[in-house]
């Protein structure tokens, strides 16, 4: 019923299609040389053209593709309302009235080529800012490792996949170490699947292959390569996403416009049959009486909404983008204005990112070279993604030289740690190398070395431990320690061999607060977006940089004492809360779920593996360029440029978008509805119709032509300091009381023309359709700001287009061919200067009402304190 308000792409074909197994049979029982003959492919991969060569036979299923304009032009008629004016233009066809269903079709083929052109544009821009952000595969070509879009990937290919990964297609292992995968997208299981390489029984059902790799899922942690079998819609994710027509979540924004479509059909139906009652009453000539309804119908309607909303959405993405911020979904450009309450990760966003190594100590705190030399064989050995901490070591560091790397247990958000296993030099015992959050690798420590010698990690010493550590975070250091182990001689080594560890020491890092951070979070919170701040840091670490940037330090939460709170206690905490420590990825998305759940729009901003449930979670995910495969891919944000300025500026364009939007809705509702109620009124008096057909289609048309330019104008700064959401009331109040009182001049306009006219037709309609015009272009200036229009200054585009239109909406008379094709004819000038008059009247009776219809906008909260904010409705269910 609402489809008019949307724009799609076409729908594509309902054939399911063929599983990988119709084609290979069942991969995942096979040994990898029988697999990799049946793909007809290597351990090395494919040859860059043989690549080319099947990437034509299968395109991908998730290449952003943009329907060429004769589709978008098309699309356009599956609006209902335009359906209705093809209807009528055939209806007035069997009835041999050419000249009316020439106008008719004339005006619906003018406003379908209008919006189909603004449309292709926009979807052409908006896919072109998304590609810069696409995610990337590295695969086997050649024999060589290089990267590619992952939309690019083809059976055969051979991917290298690690912590934070998106597998790109369907696949079987052929190498893998300590990996874990998240497949929650298909199985609907919690925790990560681990993966091996023993082929699985034919029979075995999909979370039963732990050799097989799918599109869609994750990499948690651990290497490994596999060959990909299947992509695009052969995979098992593309399957279920084209059973299911997979689409985004429907957003707050098209939610409110989807119970404005059903409002104003609501209110179609009724006028439509009263009109007809109405005539039908009069014995008026049953298909000029249809073609009036119709007209009444489309004219109460903003066809032109799909392409405001389309080209908003473009001019804000565009705006974004030169702001270093990408929009992966446009849709959720209007959440990001609605958002308020921002949480954040502590490094890169409060803290600078740029981690420095201050010290590396021994467990009483004295310097020791032999800790950072084995932090750093540590960090240049691990073969996972390097993280700013390693980068840090290794500046500046020498190679590794002849060491040895016989092999790792790479890092995972449990265990919190990373090992290597070396051997330093020919014939020496292997050495275990972990590196790791403190709590994590004291656990796995039962010793402690204190110079040359090792003594039991009693109670005692583990205590004086936390001390150090938790006066070390008080001063603001990030530590890590730093353990050791001579293991045995063995094939393979994994997490049983953590265990009996020698604590050798601690790295003090250092990451100073982003300069300015505080005066950015002052520019939040006056924007009315409070910041909070969500890090697996310590306590100590957390509470230093809340209190650095001017976030309250007091109120902190820590992972361990959320693990117990129950989510009914949490609703009431989270929004109190300014700072959460120590938590881990499923903490996140919890916090998210939470401060959603006490009715907030929140955003989150993060750039890690961990953070990929948050950003999905949240109604507004932002990421960055730099960050993780699959953080990007869940985020709606990407930020090409560091820091909470741009996110801040982001808040503005999409207020600015929203509000846009809104305008466009407020003006042509309340001058639709007026125009349209005052006919329905006249014709219970009037023995002639007020407005022929094609006039009220014209008068519509044109009305809507300046009110593109309402999408680039400006937009008031006290509703850019506020968050906004839909408020449908307000919607109905502005329609309706601007309404009635458009209605009530034009009852005025009725009274002076029956006066003046004596009764004649066609200069009845034509002074009306002039005051209606009129009407409806002043009412753009009124209600397009919420303070004095003449205070206000519109931008160009919509200034000289409606000055442009009103021009020609009163020439249109004084030329003859028009004239006539019409019914209009010349006014008399002391005619035409009464019209003038009155609609000038309209326009600042409805500057004097619009005080009421539009609410003073909310005071901003002075601090980052969510007590004394009003709780708006959640945006997601």
């Amino acid at each position: 019923m609402s489809s008019w308000l949307r724009w799609r792409a076409l729908a594509p074909s309902t054939e399911r299609p063929p599983p990988a197994e119709a084609r290979l049979g069942p991969y995942w029982s096979f040994d990898s040389a029988t697999l990799q003959a049946r793909v007809g492919s290597g351990p090395h991969g494919l040859s860059a053209d043989e690549a080319q060569r099947r990437l034509r036979e299968r395109p991908p299923l998730h290449v952003a593709q943009v329907r060429s304009f004769p589709a978008t032009f098309a699309a356009q008629f599956r609006s209902p309302l335009q359906l209705i004016l093809v209807l009528g233009a055939a209806a007035a066809l069997l009835g041999a009235d050419w000249i009316n269903a020439a106008i008719v079709m004339a005006i619906a083929l003018l406003s379908s080529l209008l919006g189909a052109i603004d449309e292709h544009k926009a979807s052409h821009a908006v896919a072109r800012l998304q590609r810069r952000v696409a995610v990337r595969a590295a695969v086997l070509r050649d024999g060589a490792v290089i990267e590619i879009p992952a939309d690019a990937v083809v059976p055969g290919d051979v991917v290298l996949l690690s912590a934070g990964s998106l597998v790109p297609g369907d696949g079987v292992l052929l190498e893998c170490q300590d990996l874990f995968v998240g497949e929650a997208a298909l199985t609907g299981e919690t925790f990560a699947a681990e993966k091996s390489l023993a082929p699985v029984p034919a029979a075995s059902a999909l979370p039963a292959r732990r050799n097989c790799v799918f599109a869609g899922t994750s990499v948690r942690s651990g290497v490994g390569r596999a060959l990909i079998v299947a992509t695009g819609a052969e995979t098992e994710f593309g399957r279920i996403a084209h059973t299911l027509q997979l689409r985004a979540p429907e957003t707050d924004f098209e939610r409110g416009l989807r119970h404005f479509g059903q409002l104003l059909i609501r209110v179609m139906i009724l006028l439509m049959l009263a009109v007809l009652a109405i005539n039908a009453l009069h014995h008026r000539p049953s298909f000029d009486s249809l073609l009036f309804a119709i007209a009444l119908a489309v004219g109460l309607s903003p066809e032109l909404l799909p392409a405001i909303v389309a080209i908003t959405l473009a001019h804000g993405a565009r705006r974004m983008a030169t702001r270093g911020v990408i929009v992966r979904h446009p849709n959720a450009i209007e959440n990001l204005g609605a958002m308020d309450v921002l949480c954040v990760d502590k490094t890169g966003t409060l803290t600078r990112g740029v981690v420095m190594i201050d010290a590396a100590v021994d467990a009483e705190g004295h310097d020791d070279e032999r800790v950072l030399q084995l932090a750093r064989l540590n960090a240049a050995l691990q073969a996972g993604l390097r993280n700013p901490i390693d980068e840090a070591l290794l500046a500046g560091a020498p190679p590794p030289g002849d060491v040895l790397k016989l092999d790792e247990i790479p890092y995972d958000f449990v265990r919190k740690r990373l090992s290597v296993v070396i051997r330093e030099r020919p014939g020496e015992a292997p050495l275990l190398i972990t590196k790791g959050a403190v709590p994590g690798v004291l656990a796995a420590c039962t010793q402690l070395a204190l110079g040359a010698a090792t003594v039991a990690l009693d109670a005692a010493r583990r205590e004086a431990l936390q001390q150090r550590f938790e006066a070390w975070g008080a001063q603001g250091f990030r530590v890590l320690a730093v353990a050791q182990r001579t293991l045995a001689e063995q094939p393979r080594y994994g997490r049983e061999d953590e265990s009996a560890l020698v604590l050798r020491g601690f790295l003090l890092l250092f990451d100073p607060p982003e300069p300015g951070i505080d005066a950015t979070l002052r520019r939040l919170a006056g924007l009315g977006v409070s910041a909070k701040l969500i890090t697996g840091d310590s306590l100590a670490v957390a509470r230093h940089v809340a209190q650095a940037v001017g976030l309250d330090p007091e109120r902190v939460i820590g992972g361990a004492e959320l693990g117990q709170t129950r989510d009914e206690a949490l609703w009431q905490l989270a929004p109190r809360t300014s700072v959460f420590a120590e938590v881990d990825p499923g903490q996140k998305e919890r916090i998210i779920r939470a401060l959603q759940r006490s009715g907030h729009v929140v955003g989150f901003l993060g750039d890690g593996i961990n953070d990929a449930p948050a950003l999905y979670a949240a109604d507004v995910g932002i990421s960055v360029d730099t960050a993780a495969d699959v953080a990007r891919e869940a985020a709606d944000f990407v930020m090409l440029e560091h820091g909470l300025d741009v996110v801040c500026e982001g808040i503005e364009e999409g207020r600015r978008t929203f509000a846009n939007t809104l305008k466009y809705i407020f003006v042509t509702t309340s001058a639709n509805f007026g125009n349209m109620l005052s006919m329905a009124v006249a014709t219970t008096f009037l023995p002639f119709l007020p407005l022929l057909a094609k006039q009220i289609l014209l008068n519509n048309f044109l009305s809507d032509i300046p009110t593109m330019g309402l999408a680039g104008d400006r937009v008031d700064d006290s509703w850019q300091r506020t968050p906004h959401r839909w408020d449908l009331r307000q919607v109905k109040r502005v329609m309706v009381r601007l309404g009635v009182l458009s209605t009530l001049f034009d009852l005025l306009t009725f009274a002076v023309l029956l006066g003046i006219a004596h009764g004649d037709p066609e200069q009845f309609r034509t002074a009306w359709f002039i005051e209606s015009l009129l009407t409806e272009l002043l009412i753009i200036f009124v209600l397009r700001t919420r303070a004095p229009f003449y205070r206000s200054r519109p931008a160009p585009a919509l200034l000289w287009g409606s000055v442009a239109i009103a021009a020609l909406g009163i020439g249109l008379p004084y030329v003859p061919l028009i004239a006539r094709g019409f019914g209009f004819e010349p006014l008399p000038p002391a005619l035409l200067a009464t019209m003038v008059v009155i609609s000038l009247s309209f326009a600042l009776v409805s500057e004097r009402l619009k005080r009421v219809l539009y609410e003073p906008p909310a005071t901003p909260p002075p601090s980052h304190d969510l007590d004394q904010w009003p709780t708006p409705t959640p945006v997601k269910s």
